[in-house]
C-alpha cells in the first residue's frame, strides 16, 4: 500500500488520516482524549521504517472536523472507517495513549481476529463516577474554560466547549471503571506502559492508586503483562519514553512470531 495523507469522510465529519505504507506490519496509534496524532511522532521514530504507521486525528482534533457525535461508539467507528479505508485485512498492532488505550482494549475485544496485540500507553481500569464524580469533572472543565481554545491550537484540547470535553471525560471514567470484567477475558496480547505520578485534574496519589487496580487483571489473564513502569508523569510519557513505548510493540512482534 502506497503512502497517503488526506481526509477521510465519516459520518457527518472528516478525519484527517496520514498512512506511512509500505509492506510492514500496520500499527494504528490511538490519542489521547483532547490530543492529536503530532504525539506520536518520536515513537514512530523509534520503531523506524519497518512497519507501516497509521495516525488520524479524532473528531474535533487536530486537523479534523467537527461532528454532531464525540462517544466513545462514534471513536470505534472511526477506527473502522480508517482501517476499511486504508485496505487493511491482516491483523494491526494498536498503541493507545489515555483514552486511546481504552479504546483500543474495547475495539480489541470486539475484533480478537484483527488484532496481533495492543500496548497500552497509561491507561487503566479505573475511574470518577456517580454524581460526586461527574460533578467534579464538570467543575475541572469549567475552570479550564478560557484555556481550552489555546490547549486545541498546542494540540492538546478540542475545538469543543467546556461541558462537551466534561461530557466525554464522564463517559470514559464509567467506561474505563467497568473494564476489569472485559480485560480478564481478552485472548490477544496487551502490554501496558505505564506512567508514574498524576495529572492535570487529578488530586495527588490518586493516579498511581488507580494503577494499582490493573494488579487484578495482571495475575489473572496471561495475556496481559506490564511491559515497562516510566518515570515520566501521564501528559509526558510520549516525550520522555516513547524508546519504552517502541520496545513494547516489538515484544508483540516477537511474541507473534514466537
Amino acid at each position: 500500500m502506497n503512502a497517503w495523507t488526506g481526509m477521510l469522510p465519516v459520518d457527518d465529519t472528516e478525519l484527517y488520516v496520514r498512512d506511512t505504507g509500505g509492506p510492514g506490519r500496520p500499527v494504528v496509534y490511538l490519542n489521547g482524549a483532547y490530543a492529536d496524532q503530532k504525539h506520536w511522532k518520536r515513537v514512530i521514530a523509534d520503531l523506524g521504517p519497518g512497519y507501516r504507521h497509521i495516525t488520524y486525528d479524532e473528531r474535533a482534533r487536530g486537523k479534523s472536523k467537527r461532528s454532531k457525535d464525540y462517544s466513545f461508539e462514534g471513536a470505534l467507528r472511526d477506527l473502522d472507517a480508517v482501517l476499511e479505508a486504508r485496505a487493511i485485512d491482516q491483523p494491526v498492532l494498536l498503541v493507545g495513549w489515555s483514552f486511546g488505550g481504552i479504546l483500543a482494549w474495547h475495539w480489541t475485544d470486539r475484533h480478537p481476529d484483527r488484532v496481533a496485540g495492543a500496548v497500552i500507553v497509561d491507561a487503566f481500569p479505573v475511574g470518577l463516577t456517580g454524581e460526586a464524580g461527574r460533578e467534579r469533572i464538570r467543575k475541572t472543565f469549567r475552570s479550564y474554560r478560557l484555556l481550552l481554545p489555546i490547549a486545541a491550537r498546542l494540540g492538546l484540547g478540542a475545538r469543543m466547549s467546556a461541558d462537551q470535553h466534561a461530557d466525554i471525560n464522564i463517559e470514559l471514567n464509567e467506561i474505563a471503571a467497568n473494564s476489569v470484567p472485559l480485560l480478564t477475558r481478552l485472548t490477544r496480547p496487551l502490554r501496558f506502559v505505564l506512567a508514574t505520578g498524576d495529572s492535570l485534574g487529578s488530586e495527588a496519589g490518586e493516579m498511581e492508586e488507580g494503577r494499582k487496580v490493573l494488579d487484578e487483571v495482571l495475575t489473572t489473564n496471561p495475556q496481559v503483562t506490564l511491559s515497562a513502569k516510566v518515570a515520566s508523569n501521564h501528559s509526558k510519557i510520549l516525550r520522555n519514553d516513547s524508546a519504552a513505548v517502541a520496545r513494547a510493540v516489538r515484544e508483540l512482534d516477537e511474541v507473534r512470531h514466537g
